[in-house]
């Protein structure tokens, strides 16, 4: 059986060689009177994949929305560091001024305005994130694309277009909601070479993904959650080779 949580938990509060971009410690956060998020800590190295996975209702939407500061769930206690900056004392502006981007499972491509206009939009300075021929040279198909209405792309490119948008800001960690749902396996080789493609570029990345066997094939580390508690924190390989672990908590 995997390592136990416990120990994984102290052995990440342990000094490292060099200090996590991202940290969160004992994160407590309720949806009106619902305990959702229980307890939960980790920490994202610069230039890592962390896939946070889970069964359905085990709580990772609801971390991520704390992470990122949305107003709901309400974070009642625990403490999130970003690149040395106090995020759990920020609202959700000044988390994604800090650099944390949320792209949500929906999406939430602005009808009416194209491609490139959707990218602009979000935009806080010129020089606040990636240049668009950036963008566009990670994206060559939002390239061609560029002056079609951002509604009318396929779900796979729309989902390139959400990513892409998060990178116009001043982003350090991009968080992912379920970035794979309802793409067809092609579409989600796409998605996986490009999250690749952008580790490679400096990016961090927090990822939420039913589609656990995916997630853990361009992850770095992996954390798995169940009852809003993590109770599991290590490699995936890891992952992969304990099949009890799997049945138990991710039902692959």
């Amino acid at each position: 059986m995997s390592t136990p949580a416990t120990t994984l938990a102290e052995d990440r509060t342990r000094p490292s060689s060099g200090e996590p971009l991202f940290r969160c410690r004992d994160l407590h956060a309720y949806y009106g009177e619902s305990y959702i998020v229980q307890g939960v800590s980790f920490e994202v190295a610069h230039n890592e994949i962390l896939a946070l996975l889970g069964r359905n209702g085990a709580g990772k939407t609801s971390t991520l929305r704390t992470i990122a500061r949305a107003k709901t769930p309400e974070l009642k206690q625990g403490e999130i560091w970003l690149d040395g900056q106090a995020v759990h004392q920020m609202p959700t502006h000044g988390a994604a001024r800090a650099g944390i981007s949320l792209v949500p499972e929906d999406r939430r491509i602005i009808a009416g305005l194209t491609v490139e206009e959707n990218l602009t939009v979000a935009q806080v300075a010129p020089t606040a994130g990636w240049e668009l021929e950036r963008i566009y040279s990670h994206f060559p198909r939002l390239a061609e694309r560029r002056r079609q209405e951002g509604i009318t792309l396929s779900g796979g490119e729309q989902q390139m277009l959400a990513i892409a948008r998060a990178l116009a800001r001043n982003l350090k960690l991009l968080l992912l909601d379920e970035p794979y749902e309802g793409l067809a396996p092609q579409i989600v080789s796409e998605i996986e070479a490009i999250l690749v493609e952008l580790k490679k570029a400096g990016m961090t990345v927090i990822v939420v993904e039913q589609n656990a066997i995916a997630a853990l094939r361009i992850a770095d580390r992996c954390a798995i959650l169940d009852d809003g508690k993590i109770v599991f924190d290590g490699s995936p390989s890891a992952v992969l080779d304990d099949e009890e672990l799997r049945r138990d908590y991710l039902a692959v």
